[in-house]
């Protein structure tokens, strides 16, 4: 994740068909790499559709960044990356970055326990996990053999006293508490040589190096790329999600000029294709079903979008997730300013109720702990749910979707629930005007867990929703109370 790479509802359209433009630049691709518009196309497989359809009822997920950044409280990766916007502090650049690298000599999270995370997550009411196997740092936090960069290496602390694969753990954890399991891993990976080669600066987050004359090097990183998702699609049992980050490694034909992707390649404009079809094909050999999100392509391996830090304005016409954080880091630090309780329901609320999902991001610390701060909020996220879920869970959009503090969400069974937005600035009224939908009929209304009713009146085709003085004088719910119509 980058915090200037924001991408919101609008900047994330990617012509996904024919028509689309390609940069201006000569691109190599992979040894017996062929690209067919099927791939620009989105994925029509109805194992694929249903595993999209069933992510979608779960709606509240955990994302969790962590890796050695956690050490010194910096940003993830980003910060051995040498662009302009980027603040190290006043350091040299090389001196900078092999002091970040090495961090993975100190890193030693000594307090790791996931069945913790679980608990804490399962608690919240989260459905389903992204954990960051590998960020654009290079480093990774499970059992690979495609590198020593690793959490397992017995020269590094945690490796040398436990070896012990973070992933496979996490993946157990969650497994074990019925969660549908995703894998982040970032498609750049800083650490490599056959990426960021030693031989040339590095300008940009991109490839250093003329792919077309360096072709033996990139055709490395490809079957390294390859070897490491291989790992994480068969090692660790059936995989729900796999979460690619790093958009700027795509094939040519999803680059359209002028668009902010294309300013993503840097001043050389290389493109860098991977060969998606292929690895996609062997992620999938152990599941047909699993969903792919390779984030901001566009076509057949975007199996949903992803924007960040954002919720958009109104529903999208394909499946999304707005991926955001707890506080104002991806990754842990101790001076992070957490959103409160009162805010995190509103946006899990507006989320869903334009028929999005909300991954929530929260950064254990350098020991391996979730901070209290953030597990004190997912306490108190998950005490509203157990009463409010099911104006969650299962529900798809219904228009208008969001009127004057009401937001409104369907269920399977045509339920239709109003859910009233509460903060110490905006307070309950006696009289809502809601939309008129399909087969409303007057009479009073349950309010999910509350003895007292809401009246519905409905008098020459206006719908108002009525809360008595002795309700809104009794009520102790703070957040948002739920009326099913």
């Amino acid at each position: 994740m980058k915090r200037s790479l924001f991408i919101t509802a609008a900047s994330l359209f990617i012509a996904a068909s024919s028509g689309l433009m390609t940069v201006n630049a000569q691109d190599y691709l992979p040894e017996g790499r062929v690209i067919t518009q099927q791939e620009q196309e989105p994925e029509t497989d109805p194992a694929i559709l249903k595993a999209i359809d069933e992510w979608q009822d779960k709606k509240f997920g955990f994302f969790m960044h962590w890796g050695i950044y956690a050490q010194a409280q910096v940003v993830e990766s980003w910060s051995v990356c040498n662009e302009e916007w980027i603040d190290r502090g006043g350091k040299p650049y090389n001196e900078y970055k092999d002091w970040y690298f090495n961090l993975s000599k100190e890193f030693n999270p000594t307090q790791f326990n996931p069945k913790k995370w679980a608990d804490a997550a399962q608690k919240a009411g989260m459905k389903y996990v992204v954990f960051t196997t590998k960020h654009h740092d290079g480093f990774c936090m499970y059992d690979t053999k495609e590198t020593d960069y690793k959490i397992t290496n017995k020269n590094f602390p945690f490796g040398k006293k436990d070896g012990r694969d973070v992933t496979k753990e996490v993946v157990k954890a969650f497994r074990d508490r019925n969660f549908s399991i995703g894998l982040y891993f970032s498609k750049p990976d800083w650490h490599n040589q056959d990426y960021w080669s030693p031989l040339w600066a590095t300008p940009d987050r991109n490839v250093n190096y003329n792919i077309e004359k360096h072709k033996d090097l990139w055709q490395n990183f490809c079957n390294f790329t390859y070897n490491q998702i291989k790992e994480l699609t068969h090692n660790y049992g059936k995989i729900d999600i796999l979460w690619l980050d790093g958009g700027w490694i795509r094939p040519s034909w999803s680059v359209q000029p002028g668009s902010e992707e294309e300013t993503w390649l840097g001043a050389y404009k290389r493109i860098q294709d991977i060969d998606m079809p292929k690895i996609a094909k062997m992620a999938r050999e152990n599941n047909n079903s699993m969903i792919i999100v390779d984030r901001s392509v566009g076509g057949k391996y975007e199996n949903y979008r992803t924007p960040e830090q954002a919720i958009p304005d109104a529903p999208l016409d394909y499946p999304w997730e707005t991926c955001m954080t707890m506080g104002e880091s991806w990754s842990y630090s101790s001076k992070d300013n957490y959103k409160s309780t009162n805010t995190l329901i509103h946006l899990l609320v507006d989320v869903v109720c334009k028929g999005g999902n909300f991954l929530l991001n929260v950064g254990p610390d350098e020991k391996g702990n979730l901070p209290a701060a953030a597990v004190a909020r997912m306490d108190s996220i998950g005490s509203w749910l157990q009463t409010n879920g099911k104006a969650i869970y299962s529900t798809r959009p219904i228009s208008p979707y969001k009127q004057d503090g009401i937001c409104f969400t369907q269920s399977k069974d045509g339920q239709i629930h109003a859910i009233i937005l509460i903060s110490d600035s905006v307070s309950l009224k006696n009289v809502y005007q809601i939309p008129n939908f399909k087969g409303l009929k007057k009479g009073n209304k349950t309010v999910l867990g509350n003895k007292q009713k809401a009246k519905l009146n409905i008098t020459n085709g206006i719908n108002t929703l009525v809360l008595s003085d002795k309700f809104i004088r009794d009520n102790k719910e703070k957040n948002a109370i739920v009326i099913e119509l």
